[in-house]
């Protein structure tokens, strides 16, 4: 066993708890949430809704399967990562695994911290912590090394524009062979699995930054004449009343050019607001791979893989709009889906990556659709 520094989570209620650093020896603040997923650790990490955030892991024993390698597929993703780098602003765990076990694997998690310089903190009390945040909610805090370097008071990360931080810059285009369709996909923070479940249906996905506003949907990128027959509204951090008026634009052109629309977390969120909908701030987010979810039209019920800290107010919801799914656990809309045109959303993760892939049909839905 390594010998480690002190370090400690001083949340902004007072509570703190000390651990042992792991990873990048710094300080950081952030929002304080917990996952529940007991494995893909890395899928997590390399999730961009978590930027802005200090992620809590509640199973007890996390790395010891290592971190696997950088292998980009056909189109340059990479294949065992949602992203290209880690996004939580740091990471508490019960007993992070110094040695790690896998064939794939090909750096420790500790290694995998300190290269991208993400504080850490273990042997943290964390069934503890995750109670406290279930009684009092999702809360401010800070990993330190010195309690005198700690702040007095923590910047709220949803206050901010979290979605410029990680959309991307400029365009790409992913183009399959023999591909039948073309969606436009509107990157507020999408992870690299959705653009998977698109392209193994041979569909062409047009990737722009979030904050791209179209006059039509037939346009010219790099010498390609694109026809758009689809609009995809991605997952990502933050409080979407943030960019959601940016995007509405390109939302109502879809409705009058009668383009399909289909949102997944976020996007299921800005959706709901460029309608005229309202969304409100969840008491501790849902964040796992086993929340149960319904639909409300066959009620058949879903485990889902879930991450997102808003949900859609069902007493404000769009003209023309009804609920289509609802969590079972605690009866908020998972869902939404216009009355006749083909436009909906869903607050879960039908991409998974981890998770339980039950849900993935929808894409095949939106795809009936195009």
């Amino acid at each position: 066993m390594k010998t480690r520094k002190k370090a400690w989570l001083i949340l902004e209620n007072g509570d703190q708890f000390e651990g042992q650093s792991f990873g990048f020896e710094g300080n950081s603040s952030g929002e304080v949430v917990f996952n529940t997923s007991m494995t893909g650790f890395e899928l997590s990490l390399t999730d961009p809704s978590y930027y802005g955030q200090i992620l809590t892991f509640t199973f007890p024993l996390v790395g010891n399967f290592g971190v696997p390698d950088s292998e980009r597929d056909e189109y340059g993703l990479l294949k065992f990562f949602e992203s290209e780098k880690i996004w939580p602003f740091g990471v508490i765990m019960t007993n992070a695994s110094e040695n790690f076990s896998h064939h794939r694997a090909v750096q420790s998690l500790e290694n995998f911290l300190k290269k991208q310089k993400i504080p850490a903190i273990t042997c943290i009390d964390t069934r503890k912590l995750t109670k406290i945040l279930r009684d009092k909610g999702s809360l401010l805090g800070q990993i330190v090394i010195d309690k005198k370097a700690k702040l007095n008071t923590i910047k709220d990360p949803n206050q901010e524009n979290l979605v410029d931080k990680v959309s991307i810059k400029k365009t790409k285009i992913y183009t399959p062979k023999n591909f039948k369709k073309t969606i436009l996909l509107i990157d507020t923070g999408v992870k690299n699995n959705i653009i998977r479940c698109f392209l193994k249906r041979k569909i062409r996905v047009v990737q722009v930054p979030w904050d791209t506003v179209l006059k039509d949907f037939n346009f010219k990128i790099n010498q390609q004449n694109i026809k758009i027959n689809g609009l995809f509204l991605s997952n990502g951090p933050g409080d979407p009343k943030k960019v959601f008026s940016k995007i509405t634009a390109n939302i109502s052109l879809a409705l009058e050019k009668n383009i399909p629309i289909f949102g997944i977390c976020l996007g299921n969120q800005i959706l709901s607001l460029a309608l005229g909908g309202n969304t409100y701030k969840l008491p501790y987010g849902h964040r796992g791979v086993n929340q149960p979810v319904q639909n409300l039209e066959n009620e058949k019920c879903f485990i889902t893989s879930q991450n997102h800290g808003f949900a859609v107010d069902e007493k404000k919801l769009p003209k023309d709009f009804k609920v289509w799914f609802k969590n079972l656990n605690d009866g908020s809309v998972e869902g939404i889906k216009h009355i006749k045109k083909p436009i909906f959303s869903v607050q879960f993760h039908p991409e998974a990556c981890p998770g339980p892939q039950d849900t993935e049909f929808l894409f095949d839905e939106f795809l009936k659709n195009l």
